[in-house]
């Protein structure tokens, strides 16, 4: 019986959803689509560079940077193949196992933002608040093994996802309603109950990005305690923009997901589309923002990639 059941699932195979009635445009559409998957790859690409090659910013906090980067990078690249696919070649299919993969991917990388931004709030945190030990505490072992716990953690908790919903039998249309798979919506493809998903599903939310959202709030709230703290008016606002950037790409972060989850459980009676482009602000948004961003209000990365491709004179406007 169970030879039986896995060999059906192997030949499971998922239909993916582009557009639904503007398939003639796919074409046009896939031009907006190229560009910021071109912007996301060399923008993220450039700042990993920059960070790289430039001693001076072997820092705690452009380490941190470098992370966020290749997160964007990778959740970036998850989606690229089944989106662009589908519009350049109508390629709508996807089996079952690369399916499975494909939501590993995405929801991993996912977690492992959340927690990058949560460990950037422990080195704002630790620059404003205990600039003395900063550099003793958060050494470059150190960043390494957060960012590997980040790592672990968000791998471990969705490893079991897959198998849970290799248990079920697809009965229901196979019609995924996005260019990519996601859990929530393969599940709810499934013949039987779905009640351990539903409740592991929330175990995982809440115990990564619903700690790490509550930490970074707790934390902002100690450096605001602090920054009230110094006298100077100038000395305040300093130490406030150095926390800039990575609000920015908090709100990045949190906002589409916060947006996300209340069109899924409140926007029923909201046209498809709405669905659709949210989903695609979640995943390509941030990505896409984050090093525009901190190119542009990071005074370090931005004269240092002036410098590698010479346009500094432009960029003087930002200073």
């Amino acid at each position: 019986m169970v030879t039986v059941v896995l060999n059906s699932l192997q030949k499971v195979t998922f239909f993916l959803t582009g557009f639904q009635g503007l398939e003639n445009l796919h074409g046009w559409i896939s031009v907006p689509f190229c560009s910021i998957y071109l912007t996301v790859i060399l923008g993220n690409l450039t700042i990993l560079h920059v960070i790289h090659t430039d001693s001076t910013l072997h820092e705690p906090m452009y380490y941190f940077l470098a992370m966020l980067a290749l997160t964007d990078l990778g959740l970036c690249l998850s989606t690229l193949p089944t989106v662009l696919g589908i519009f350049w070649f109508s390629a709508r299919e996807i089996g079952i196992s690369a399916c499975f993969t494909q939501l590993f991917f995405i929801h991993t990388l996912s977690l492992v933002e959340s927690s990058v931004l949560f460990s950037m709030s422990i080195d704002r945190y630790m620059a404003i608040c205990n600039p003395l030990h900063y550099s003793t505490i958060l050494t470059p072992a150190c960043i390494v093994k957060m960012g590997l716990s980040s790592l672990l953690r968000s791998a471990l908790l969705i490893l079991p996802l897959p198998f849970l919903l290799r248990r079920f039998q697809y009965c229901h249309s196979h019609v995924l309603a996005h260019a990519y798979c996601l859990h929530l919506e393969i599940m709810k493809l499934a013949c039987s109950s779905i009640i351990v998903n539903h409740i592991y599903g929330l175990f995982v939310v809440a115990c990564t990005v619903g700690v790490d959202s509550l930490l970074i709030f707790l934390s902002y709230a100690l450096i605001l305690r602090t920054v009230l703290r110094i006298a100077s008016r100038q000395e305040r606002l300093r130490a406030l923009n150095t926390c800039v950037s990575h609000i920015c790409a908090v709100l990045l972060f949190y906002i589409p997901m916060i947006g996300l989850s209340l069109v899924h459980r409140f926007g029923e009676h909201l046209p498809r589309m709405v669905h659709l482009l949210m989903s695609y602000v979640y995943l390509l948004v941030p990505p896409l923002m984050n090093p525009i961003v901190y190119s542009i209000k990071t005074k370090q990365i931005r004269e240092r990639i002036a410098k590698k491709f010479e346009f500094g004179k432009p960029l003087r406007c930002f200073q």
